[in-house]
């Protein structure tokens, strides 16, 4: 398997590094995480022009023709610098929801302006109830004249509070846990009966739950054929999975380069900590946690492009696998520091609580271990 990037792509990598390193020094970063939407959106409109946005998408609908490469080289230098932005909710969620499951109209529509930085998405799909099972919805969607109503709660939308459109998961048809008969629809957010109550989550990113009381939306809001979502949403998590891997990639191998400065100049007992054999022994174990973080990223990213079993594989796989070895990565790290490893003024902390928020995001370890369980016992 070929890990080498091409040419434009290592440009690519360059220019996102020195860019998000000049715009997010730690203290800027926390300036922006304080403001009410928890960025900027000069840093937002940046990003836009630098293509980030355009990214993943086809040159058709205003993209760079790039893919999941070039969202994991974006996901990993956000990871480094603890970037909080909509960029997951809008591009890898919203956007990819719309790429794969829309209407050559709907995406010629949409995603020119994604690509500018000029709208901003949102995926409204977990509920309550669900534990991160896809197929566990409640909210419906019903036939109404030449639309739909759509009644229903939905939990944990990133960004919610951002987005001009938030793309829904409602059943058209089926029982609450059947993967027939799920539907995508496009929401204005400020539809009339939509109504959300935002929050931080605690690694500074913005999030809200949503109440859909009567929701009409009409025939066009409904992206692809009514009832086969279930696939295109399970694809789209896919990315998302992979985009929060890589994101916890670049933040543990950020953790290892600081931990190791801190060990190489911070004395006690008249020498350094970093000459205490006992600590190289963990540091070399956060270094090997961190290889492995970056081959099993690697293989998700290539995944994503396969058949269904593979890509879930693979990425319920990294998840599990990734999820272990950022604990142990984010934990050593605040140990090796010490007690200015706790404190909110050093960024060591905050890495530790963007890894575990990317734990919980799209699945826990509990859960894709799971998955991979009834995936042997099928094959059996």
């Amino acid at each position: 398997m070929d890990f080498s990037l091409t040419e434009d792509q290592r440009i690519f990598r360059e220019t996102i590094e020195r860019v998000v390193s000049d715009l997010y020094p730690f203290d800027k970063r926390q300036a922006a995480v304080a403001t009410p939407q928890g960025y900027l959106d000069a840093h937002w409109q940046q990003f836009a022009e630098l293509g980030c946005m355009a990214a993943p998408f086809p040159e058709a609908y205003g993209g760079l023709d790039g893919g999941p490469i070039e969202l994991m080289l974006i996901a990993e230098q956000f990871g480094r610098r603890l970037v909080t932005s909509p960029y997951l909710a809008t591009v890898v969620l919203g956007g990819h929801a719309v790429l794969l499951g829309g209407s050559e109209e709907q995406r010629g529509d949409i995603l020119p302006q994604v690509a500018e930085g000029a709208l901003k998405l949102a995926l409204a799909y977990n509920e309550r109830q669900a534990r991160f099972a896809l197929n566990d919805v409640t909210t419906s969607a019903k036939p109404d004249g030449d639309g739909y109503v759509l009644a229903g709660q939905k939990d944990v939308v990133f960004y919610a509070q951002d987005a001009d459109i938030i793309v829904v998961a409602a059943r058209t048809s089926g029982d609450q846990h059947d993967r027939d008969g799920l539907s995508l629809f496009l929401v204005p957010a400020n539809a009339s009966g939509l109504t959300m109550a935002g929050y931080g989550t605690q690694d500074g990113s913005r999030a809200a739950n949503i109440l859909l009381d009567d929701v009409r939306v009409g025939a066009d809001a409904l992206l692809g054929d009514a009832g086969t979502a279930y696939p295109v949403l399970e694809r789209v998590i896919d990315h998302a999975i992979a985009f929060t891997c890589a994101d916890s990639m670049g933040s543990m191998w950020e953790i290892y380069r600081t931990t190791l400065d801190y060990l190489k100049t911070r004395e006690q007992f008249g020498q350094t900590l970093g000459s205490f054999q006992a600590l190289q022994h963990r540091m070399v174990d956060v270094y090997a946690a961190c290889e492995l973080t970056q081959s099993t990223v690697y293989e998700v990213t290539l995944s994503l492009d396969k058949d269904a079993e593979t890509r879930r594989r693979a990425a319920s796989s990294a998840k599990y696998l990734i999820g272990r070895a950022a604990r142990k990565v984010g934990e050593e790290g605040v140990q090796l520091h010490g007690g200015i490893g706790m404190t909110m003024d050093f960024p060591i902390g905050h890495h530790l609580k963007r890894l575990m928020m990317m734990n919980a995001s799209f699945g826990d370890m509990r859960h894709h271990l799971n998955l991979l369980a009834r995936t042997l016992r099928a094959a059996a």
